[in-house]
């Protein structure tokens, strides 16, 4: 794709970037070669508008390894190694890596984002597909994913999470803000947020789950430890904690909020080490015995 002024102009650019264009590619210039241009020069934000202007292409940039100060690529970025960007990533499709990856700044794909390592930026992190990690995550900023996440070891996230699929922690999950998952959550560890915790269909942790705000679920909410929230607790069908269940002050608890109360004593129980105080509604099934979570 070949860019022009006029084409250029159409998309209604900023003065100082539309002057630097003109002074360095005055006859127009293939789209990748502007970008590059433009992270070479310190652009990157001007490079992420025009790729946000124009879009994905079909390209594919294909390497043994990768490092640099900062990369904007319109296509596939495609790394058998590891990605080392001091900067920011973006890339219009997809960004996949044979081991581990780190950014200075911001990481974006259009489409998946697979890592073979572990996964590390200090920034915001956003994949319009699947984001996938053979390891851990490590992100000071907010997780965005259009699809499922998954990952083998321990989920970081500096601000908000969230996932329009489920997401798959094989270990704990740490988040600082909300965490929204658009479908079931899934730690083979501890969750814990210093927000809220929402799932459109289950939650479920082998070890505690922890909230600052509510933790809610349109499904069921299971833990092999114990469920404590310092807002209210929400389960659209049953509740199970391996230990001690508990809402913040004030707060009540609430299971088979999706389920007919005919139903509750199979799809409304809830079971932890004891009864716990503002139950308001859900089958108080009794207390839970070791090993069955």
């Amino acid at each position: 794709m070949t860019l022009t002024r006029t084409f250029l102009r159409g998309k209604s650019p900023c003065a100082d970037g539309f002057r630097w264009f003109v002074r360095h590619h005055h006859e127009g210039d293939d789209y990748q070669s502007i970008l590059d241009g433009l992270v070479k020069a310190g652009r990157v934000a001007d490079a992420c508008w025009l790729l946000q202007q124009f879009g994905p292409t079909n390209a594919v940039l294909s390497l043994d390894s990768l490092e640099a100060e900062a990369i904007v690529f319109a296509g596939t970025i495609e790394v058998r190694g590891a990605i080392e960007v001091d900067g920011a990533i973006h890339a219009g499709r997809g960004i996949r890596a044979g081991a581990g990856l780190r950014a200075g700044l911001e990481l974006a794909a259009g489409e998946d984002i697979r890592v073979g390592g572990h996964l590390r930026a200090q920034g915001t992190v956003r994949a319009g597909g699947h984001l996938r990690a053979a390891w851990g995550i490590d992100t000071t900023g907010d997780i965005e994913v259009g699809d499922d996440l998954r990952a083998a070891w321990d989920v970081v996230c500096g601000g908000h999470l969230r996932v329009k699929g489920s997401a798959t922690v094989g270990q704990d999950l740490i988040v600082q803000g909300d965490a929204d998952i658009g479908k079931t959550l899934r730690s083979g560890g501890d969750i814990t947020a210093h927000g809220s915790v929402r799932a459109g269909q289950g939650v479920l942790a082998d070890g505690q789950i922890q909230c600052a705000r509510h933790l809610e679920a349109g499904w069921g909410i299971k833990a092999g430890e114990a469920i404590h929230a310092q807002g209210a607790i929400k389960a659209g069908e049953s509740l199970q904690a391996g230990d001690t269940l508990q809402a913040g002050e004030g707060y009540g608890i609430y299971a088979g909020l999706n389920v007919q109360q005919d139903n509750w004593p199979v799809s409304a129980q809830v079971l932890a080490a004891r009864r716990p105080e503002g139950l308001m509604s859900g089958w108080w099934a009794g207390e839970a015995e070791p090993g069955t979570t």
